[in-house]
């Protein structure tokens, strides 16, 4: 059971949590829930626990964050779907990530885009080059959110070693919002970028490493995955990774990917 109402201790320390991670409109406390808003990200969130010792509860209100929370939920009475954690750093860590996601949305990116280019011709080509690249940056800046600045294979967080790799390329996109869909997108360092924009390298849908044949023997080295390493996607990803795995069919009757599992 949750403590209700909270203690001093659990208020004050969920009030940072909450202030730390980008939530600090305080929407007030109901049947021990702490309830709390972000100015800068959609969607709300509520916060409790059952003692200053934990664990610790987060209900998120989005569904579409909930999901790629990368932790399975809880079942108990709570506003939303609640996840626990045992200590204050994992609630912290939920939260950041909870954040990240809510200013990465889909739609997002889609409406940042949509003010900045409102009064932009599209005439000629030199405006519409314009218009990609504001497009470009703005999905840049919603995937460094979404991968925490990090590229999720080699770890490597120098911005400017990072790329933000379309899936489906920018002019095979059917729409501005799939261009600026961070599910259509990854993080990668610039060696990896180049694998995968070339296709020597893509991803299963289970998220594991597949290399091309083509692939060089050093260049595979250097493109090796850690044992058991796989990327944390989501559904739409794997819908876009289908579509850049049939990109690079070869037809010079070369194999298809290989797995590195």
């Amino acid at each position: 059971m949750i403590e209700n109402p909270p203690s001093f201790v659990v208020r004050t320390e969920l009030h940072k949590a909450a202030f730390d991670n980008g939530f600090r409109i305080d929407a007030g406390t109901d049947s021990g829930w702490l309830h709390y808003r972000s100015t800068t990200a959609p969607g709300d969130i509520w916060m409790a626990a059952t003692s200053k010792d934990g664990p610790w509860f987060l209900a998120v209100g989005l569904s579409a964050i909930a999901a790629e929370l990368g932790t399975p939920p809880v079942t108990m009475p709570a506003p939303a779907t609640t996840f626990a954690f045992p200590t204050l750093n994992e609630l912290h860590d939920a939260l950041d990530r909870t954040y990240r996601l809510a200013v990465s949305l889909p739609d997002a990116p889609l409406q940042e885009f949509l003010e900045k280019t409102k009064s932009v011709p599209r005439t000629t080509e030199a405006e519409r080059l314009v218009i990609q690249r504001v497009g470009q940056d703005i999905f840049r800046q919603a995937l460094m959110k979404y991968w925490n600045s990090r590229c999720p294979l080699t770890g490597i967080t120098d911005p400017a070693l990072l790329r933000a790799s379309h899936i489906v390329p920018w002019s095979e996109c059917e729409s501005d919002a799939q261009r600026l869909d961070v599910h259509n997108g990854l993080l990668l360092s610039a060696l990896w970028d180049a694998a995968f924009d070339a296709g020597l390298v893509s991803f299963d849908d289970e998220g594991r490493v597949l290399r091309s044949p083509h692939l060089s023997p050093a260049a595979a080295i250097l493109l090796a995955p850690k044992p058991m390493q796989v990327l944390a996607l989501t559904p739409a990803h794997y819908r876009n990774l289908a579509h850049h795995r049939s990109r690079f069919r070869f037809s010079d009757g070369g194999r298809p990917y290989e797995s590195t599992a």
